[in-house]
């Protein structure tokens, strides 16, 4: 959840540690994978609502809220502020954590929205804040997309894939990116990296044997499960350029993917 102009936020939400205008996050409470997605309209805040503190939970550098938006009653937890029940608040869409785990309070939350900010309604975030707010990423211990797990991608063996009738190679997916930007394609590869519920979607990372470093692995969001070695063919819609904030950018990605796995 935030106050700043991307979809999910305009810069990435937390540095490794979540270093913010309040402080450093400790590992005690960085957030770690979430145990399943949300699922659709389970306590998910829309971006920029409004709601009324009822709960306040101080933490070593956060600030856990009980926020009622007239909807719903929903926790969210943002770099440590002071702030007391009964004032009303304003937020964004921020990364949902189902099953956290904060050690420093002894305490697991259902579901928890760790957010860049919350703000008193009407408050305007400083020209600090939002510097302060650029370039972060996501807290120490979180699962990145973005990254490649080069020693599980290093083992398998890509010579037995082929092309997908009527779709491109890895390689050629970065290559025609543009002419493929919102057009439909599809793609077989293996799973090399794999993460589940993170913001609402499960992530999976594909190669297949073709591509040069920055244009052999390409990500895939879809609702559906998938392993490790997994050979996968897989239909979806192509999109460049997506930054969802967080650190989760990407020049191309497979979005609302559906596959088949294949023996």
């Amino acid at each position: 959840m935030t106050i700043k102009t991307n979809a999910v936020v305009a810069a990435a939400l937390f540095t490794s540690t979540l270093v913010s205008a309040s402080g450093t996050l400790k590992a005690a409470d960085a957030p770690q994978p979430a145990a399943k997605p949300t699922a659709a309209g389970e306590n998910k805040p829309a971006s920029a609502q409004t709601g009324k503190v009822l709960e306040v939970l101080n933490a070593s550098n956060y600030t856990y809220l009980r926020v009622d938006t007239g909807r719903e009653k929903i926790w969210l937890a943002a770099p440590q502020l002071k702030i007391k029940s009964g004032e009303k608040v304003t937020f964004g869409a921020g990364l949902p954590m189902k099953n956290f785990e904060s050690k420093s309070l002894g305490r697991t939350f259902d579901t928890v929205y760790f957010v860049e900010r919350v703000a008193r309604e009407g408050d305007k975030p400083t020209s600090q804040q939002v510097s302060q707010a650029a370039g972060q990423t996501l807290p120490e211990g979180h699962p990145k997309p973005s990254q490649d797990n080069g020693a599980a991608g290093a083992k398998i063996d890509f010579s037995r894939i082929s092309k997908a009738n009527g779709g491109q190679t890895i390689a050629e997916i970065y290559a025609q990116k543009t002419q493929l930007a919102g057009k439909k394609t599809a793609v077989r590869g293996k799973v090399v990296k794999y993460n589940s519920g993170i913001m609402g979607k499960n992530w999976i990372h594909l190669k297949d044997g073709t591509g040069s470093e920055g244009s052999n692995d390409l990500a895939v969001t879809t609702k559906s499960d998938a392993k490790v070695g997994d050979t996968l063919l897989v239909r979806g819609t192509v999109v460049t350029d997506k930054d969802y904030g967080y650190g989760y950018k990407y020049p191309v990605i497979i979005e609302d993917a559906e596959f088949t796995v294949e023996k």
